[in-house]
């Protein structure tokens, strides 16, 4: 507490300041922390850094967010890569400053990120939670828009030679879409794969440290240009008789990301 009192007024601008104050934050506390942990102080201070990776490093361009509702219950589904979860962050910052309707989104994290020694707080307080179905339940009924990448670690791990190659997708966000009558914005990113490029997992060292993975891969993420393409909302009703018929329509969003995932990197094409 004492040392983001410190920090604060020295690292956050005005602008970011009245930014974050400006969101619609119908979840937050007296105290500035919302049921998960989120705390508005500590958010300031990571948009500032942020801000900058987003404009100067990264370069990121924004897509299609027009596409993102202003306000009610959302799921944005992306496709995962990059080792680091970059992709992520970027989604928020752009619909954080989203000129349509800006908010402050929530991204659901891997499970054993909160299990590394003082990282888990500090996700919670920047909008992170455990990607629990019971957590993102509770808060699409409080009108949240909620980042989810389906594949997990199977996106977010994989090796450089299968870039831009979804991976197996949960159904748990398609449950969730349709009990909750929640419409889905598919993501692609498109750059993210060029940040920290792996070329191999070392797994015997990824278990000696007990985590997921441990690639081989630069020290630093690489100043990849980053391209972020939001696509029409699309809605399924809650009327899916098996899971075969839930797995078709996770395929139907899986082809939307794909789409957008094509068109972005065309356009990359285009530009060299």
């Amino acid at each position: 507490m004492r040392f983001r009192n410190y920090i604060k007024p020295r690292a956050v601008s005005p602008e970011i300041d009245a930014m974050i104050d400006a969101l619609p934050r119908q979840n937050v506390g007296s105290c500035g922390y919302d049921p998960w942990g989120l705390n508005l102080d500590t958010a300031k201070i990571a948009f500032s850094a942020i801000r900058w990776l987003y404009e100067d490093y990264f370069r990121v361009e924004a897509r299609g967010l027009e596409n993102i509702p202003a306000d009610g219950r959302l799921l944005l589904i992306g496709n995962h890569s990059g080792q680091l979860p970059l992709d992520g962050v970027m989604m928020a910052y752009a619909i954080a400053t989203n000129e349509n309707g800006a908010r402050l989104p929530r991204t659901m994290v891997e499970r054993w990120f909160p299990t590394v020694p003082f990282l888990g707080n500090l996700i919670n307080q920047l909008g992170g939670v455990v990607g629990d179905p019971v957590n993102c339940a509770k808060m699409l009924e409080r009108e949240e828009a909620i980042i989810v990448f389906p594949e997990g670690i199977r996106g977010s791990g994989k090796p450089y030679r299968l870039r831009y190659q979804l991976q197996r997708f949960g159904h748990g966000f398609m449950h969730l879409a349709m009990e909750h009558q929640t419409p889905i914005v598919p993501v692609a990113v498109v750059g993210a794969e060029e940040t920290m490029p792996s070329l191999t997992n070392i797994k015997p060292l990824a278990k000696m440290l007990n985590v997921p993975y441990f690639p081989l891969a630069p020290l630093l993420p690489l100043p990849a240009k980053i391209t972020l393409s939001f696509g029409a909302p699309m809605e399924f009703a809650n009327d899916a008789r098996n899971e075969g018929e839930v797995e078709r329509r996770v395929e139907q969003v899986k082809d939307a990301i794909r789409d957008l995932l094509e068109q972005g990197l065309a356009a990359r094409r285009q530009q060299r």
